[in-house]
């Protein structure tokens, strides 16, 4: 959606870093709309190509960084006048270890942008992001934070919950389970709490406040309208693809020791776990808004958005997993 801040930005140049991602292909394509130019620092541009097209001829510029090497990052920042941040890993991959790119990664991008004189400044985190966390994820997202608000105080972060839309990992990754598995597994009995937020919201929120006035140094945990349980996440999952599973209940210790597993099946090249010690951790905290506690932080209703339902985006993009794809009844 583009809005009246469009002649402001145009001409402007946003780098975005993790552009290829699952929430930085929406970004780029918001910005674009709103008439940023946009240089997208990937580390792989040969395999980010398809982000040319959601921007005119010109308009989207791809260049490679790796945002662990000071040099790229400095490299990618010069002559720019904005810089979102959405660099991420949900488990480590070979040189991509939660310390290396979430907490020492924040602070390459705050540090160099601040040494090239941009103060517009948008920093994804996410809801749970602690520095005193005993999961790694969330621990190195808190760090993060803190070397952003070190180094570039004006500085906008935002911390949603669970991103769902088209290429999530979340809903996909279920329904792609359930598809062959009998049962799926309700870690810690499935009560924890989530406030699941569609990506183009969340990429709205990056473009406002990118542009517009009364976001600088402030910090917004972003949720959409409904709080569920992990077990009513996949309820709602299954009913939409319309397969009837058995929903196990795992406690946490024995998730644990597949987590365990899971990490070690992780050290293999090309092998996705299900599920890491470290995911399990964070399943024993709800990710809600306000879960931190935390005076001052705002939310989606600062930026004047009303985020998407569940209910009207899921059947958009998870209907490949029902049994007859677009032509199966849309419930059991």
């Amino acid at each position: 959606m583009v809005d009246t801040a469009t002649d402001q930005v145009a001409g402007k140049t946003a780098v975005v870093f993790g552009a290829s991602g699952f929430v930085g292909r929406h970004v780029v394509r918001e910005l674009a709309d709103r008439g940023w130019r946009v240089r997208a620092a990937v580390r792989r541009p040969n395999v980010a190509q398809f982000l040319r097209p959601l921007g005119a001829v010109g308009q989207i510029e791809l260049v490679q960084t790796n945002i662990r090497y000071r040099p790229s990052v400095a490299a990618a920042l010069e002559g720019a006048d904005a810089v979102v941040n959405l660099v991420g890993i949900l488990a480590p991959i070979g040189a991509q270890k939660f310390d290396t790119v979430q907490a020492a990664g924040a602070r390459n991008v705050a540090d160099l942008a601040t040494a090239a004189g941009i103060t517009n400044v948008v920093h994804v985190s996410a809801i749970g992001a602690d520095e005193a966390s005993e999961s790694d994820y969330a621990r190195t997202k808190g760090e993060g934070e803190a070397a952003v608000r070190e180094f570039s105080p004006e500085a906008t972060i935002l911390r949603p919950s669970i991103i769902f839309g088209p290429q999530d990992d979340f809903f996909n990754r279920f329904a792609a389970m359930a598809k062959t598995a009998p049962a799926l597994p309700l870690i810690g009995g499935g009560k924890t709490k989530f406030q699941p937020i569609y990506v183009d919201d969340v990429a709205d929120c990056v473009a406002k406040a990118l542009a517009e006035p009364g976001f600088d140094g402030k910090t917004y945990e972003l949720g959409g309208p409904d709080v569920r349980t992990f077990k009513e996440l996949l309820q709602m999952m299954l009913r939409i693809i319309g397969r009837n599973r058995i929903l196990l209940p795992l406690p946490f210790f024995a998730a644990g020791a597949m987590g365990s597993i899971g990490d070690a099946l992780s050290m293999l090249p090309f092998v996705q776990a299900p599920i890491t010690a470290d995911q399990v951790k964070l399943l024993k905290r709800d990710n809600i808004v306000g879960i931190s506690g935390e005076d001052g932080v705002g939310t989606i209703d600062d930026f004047g958005i009303t985020p998407e339902t569940m209910e009207t985006i899921l059947p958009t993009y998870l209907v490949r997993f029902r049994s007859k794809g677009q032509f199966s009844p849309e419930t059991v």
